[in-house]
């Protein structure tokens, strides 16, 4: 579910306390060629929206299928925000009432992998959005002319890792909800409360997210993602313990990231330098 409505970038950041990665070269070279791109060329499905005043312009984008990832992209080098989903199970010591009822309405107390984490027996029902950076990808819904899309079909499986790149930060979580149809829009942009905290700090709460269209979420398409039951601390009391137990992961995911995302990086390189080089021209 959505947490509405959401506070400015500046106000987010004030007195975050990170539990973040920087982003190393080779992805802030792969988010800079994807902003400079500035729109998706290979829809694989659009008309979503990043905000319910906004417009739906927004896709999961396949323009880089062949390198194992997808992504969320808008139009004139918009990505996505990050607004914060409470679904799941509450309680425990990193529960500081943040994602209480009063704070988020509509949340609900399960996911939509809820039966995926009880199968993998690991002492948990379900995702917790206080501990679990979870990431809120694809959409379902049954009305008349909603948008969807089912990540799956494309390779991405449940709880699979996905990195996220906010600010100059990196935070691997993994896909652990749906956006449902029960707003009045198709939405994108969505994370757990230990996600977006580890972005933005403890100003997150469920009824504020953080605004701006620029977060990048790369889902990879394939099985090698899924940490499985033994490959995670699931169990885990807080958000850095699990952060921790799928770094290892995340960093092989991030390592492999194909060839063509290469070419698309060096043609950027060649932009930029080719822009630098008229400045210059026109400078002297």
């Amino acid at each position: 579910m959505r947490a509405r409505p959401l506070i400015p970038a500046l106000l987010v950041l004030c007195g975050a306390d990170v539990q973040a990665r920087d982003v190393p070269q080779k992805l802030r070279d792969l988010y800079n060629a994807i902003k400079d791109r500035g729109s998706c060329s290979n829809d694989l499905a659009n008309g979503f929206w990043a905000t319910a005043s906004g417009s739906n312009t927004y896709s999961y984008c396949g323009d880089h299928l062949d390198d194992g990832i997808i992504y969320i992209q808008g139009k004139n080098g918009a990505l996505a925000d990050m607004d914060i989903d409470c679904d799941g199970v509450q309680g425990g010591p990193a529960d500081d009432g943040r994602c209480a009822f009063n704070k988020s309405p509509d949340m609900q107390d399960t996911t939509a992998f809820q039966n995926s984490i009880s199968r993998y027996r690991t002492g948990i029902s379900d995702l917790n959005t206080y501990v679990h950076p979870y990431v809120v990808f694809g959409n379902t819904g049954r009305k008349d002319g909603w948008r969807t899309f089912d990540p799956t079909e494309y390779g991405v499986q449940p709880l699979s890792v996905i990195a996220v790149i906010c600010g100059d930060k990196l935070v691997y979580g993994v896909w652990g909800d749906t956006n449902g149809d029960d707003g009045s829009h198709p939405m994108v942009g969505e994370t757990s409360l230990a996600l977006a905290t580890a972005c933005n700090g403890d100003s997150m709460t469920g009824s504020h997210g953080y605004s701006e269209t620029d977060v990048l979420y790369l889902a990879f398409t394939k099985k090698e993602a899924v940490p499985g039951a033994r490959g995670a601390d699931w169990n885990a009391a807080d958000y850095e313990t699990f952060a921790k137990s799928i770094e290892q992961l995340g960093d092989r995911l991030v390592d492999e990231i194909g060839s063509s995302a290469s070419r698309a990086l060096a043609e950027w390189r060649l932009v930029v330098a080719a822009a630098i080089i008229g400045v210059i021209w026109v400078t002297m």
